[in-house]
């Protein structure tokens, strides 16, 4: 049976817990927003194929991960077969700010030598008045970890939509690019079991 997309990719959603990781993915897929998500669980499952040249479809495979401490053995498992790794912070809560270079330096601890893309997301940008971290310092970090920076709001879907398909177009110059990884992702139809399909309604971030 053919697949419904060329390419297949698996994406990694790191941050503290609260950053607001699986509002951004509920926005993302489902076009809405709800104030009341629980912490996640160990691993969610989301999924949404994108278009970004005409008639090539990519699917991108988001997994979201507990920011929590007692379920990092269980989410530590999927950082090795990721392509790309979003890192979030809450642009009103420095702590999480200051722990994303502790999130990255273990993805590169526990994943495969190949090279992978990042992303920096500041979120919550819509309460401007309690952020506690500017710009200047987001694009900083982002310069430092070679990753592109944006700032979103879950509660509007400001820059999700751009993060998310900036995102889609770098892992398909990258899958172009690196031609043995190229050959490796293209028509990649990967099988998803069906208990993880029914989270994809259900993410909650």
């Amino acid at each position: 049976m053919a697949c419904a997309w060329d390419f297949q990719f698996r994406v990694l959603l790191l941050g503290d817990s609260g950053v607001g990781k699986t509002s951004l993915l509920r926005w993302y897929t489902d076009g809405e927003f709800s104030s009341s998500t629980g912490q996640t669980v160990g691993v969610d499952f989301c999924s949404r194929v994108e278009e970004p040249e005409d008639g090539v479809k990519v699917r991108l495979q988001f997994w979201d991960t507990a920011g929590q401490e007692r379920y990092r053995a269980v989410t530590r498992s999927y950082y090795r077969n990721a392509s790309a790794v979003i890192l979030l912070f809450d642009l009103t809560a420095r702590p999480s700010f200051d722990n994303i270079l502790n999130w990255y330096q273990e993805v590169i601890e526990r994943t495969r030598p190949e090279p992978l893309i990042y992303l920096l997301l500041g979120t919550k940008s819509d309460l401007r008045a309690q952020r506690t971290v500017t710009r200047e310092e987001g694009q900083t970090l982002a310069d430092t970890l070679k990753a592109p920076y944006l700032e979103t709001s879950a509660r509007t879907g400001s820059n999700i939509t751009a993060a998310l398909s900036l995102l889609c177009r770098e892992l398909l110059k990258m899958a172009r690019q690196e031609k043995t990884q190229g050959e490796r992702w293209k028509g990649r139809c990967t099988t998803v079991p069906e208990a993880q399909h029914t989270q994809k309604r259900t993410c909650a971030c």
